[in-house]
């Protein structure tokens, strides 16, 4: 959504009062690029998706069926763990990289705030629709 005239120009009168009171800082914020940063939480999560593999495997491999120790089921528990939650950051900041973040979650929860009856466009169709016009005019006491 663009910006107002009104609003472009606060923002403008912002970036300069900061420029003024920090030009230092202010050249590292412009010269930051949030698509780098979301691409090495998603590396890092891919490397953390291959060891919680390996923790996963190690574990596969250290079970024995003649002895119950617990031990390797712990370490295939922990590895499938570390794999879920690498699997999670890296598809966040995928869909952050992708544009998909703040905009998108208070589209989402603007959504979720409306009753259900509204995002399909107000009517129920068929016979619950009959059910609550019927409801409705007995609280209203026309029958």
């Amino acid at each position: 959504m663009p910006l107002s005239e009104h609003e472009q120009r606060m923002l403008d009168q912002i970036e300069q009062a900061l420029y003024a009171e920090d030009p230092k800082f202010a050249n590292t914020v412009r010269q930051t690029n949030p698509g780098v940063h979301y691409k090495r939480w998603i590396i890092k999560a891919g490397i953390g998706f291959v060891l919680g593999m390996g923790l996963l495997l190690l574990g596969l491999l250290l079970s024995n069926p003649d002895s119950s120790l617990a031990i390797p089921v712990t370490i295939s528990v922990l590895g499938f763990i570390f794999m879920l939650a690498s699997f999670l950051l890296g598809a966040n900041a995928w869909r952050k990289s992708a544009g998909g973040g703040a905009e998108a979650m208070l589209a989402e929860a603007e959504a979720e705030a409306e009753p259900r009856h509204k995002r399909r466009g107000g009517k129920r169709p068929g016979m619950m629709n009959r059910f609550e016009e019927r409801w409705r005019r007995r609280q209203e006491g026309e029958e």
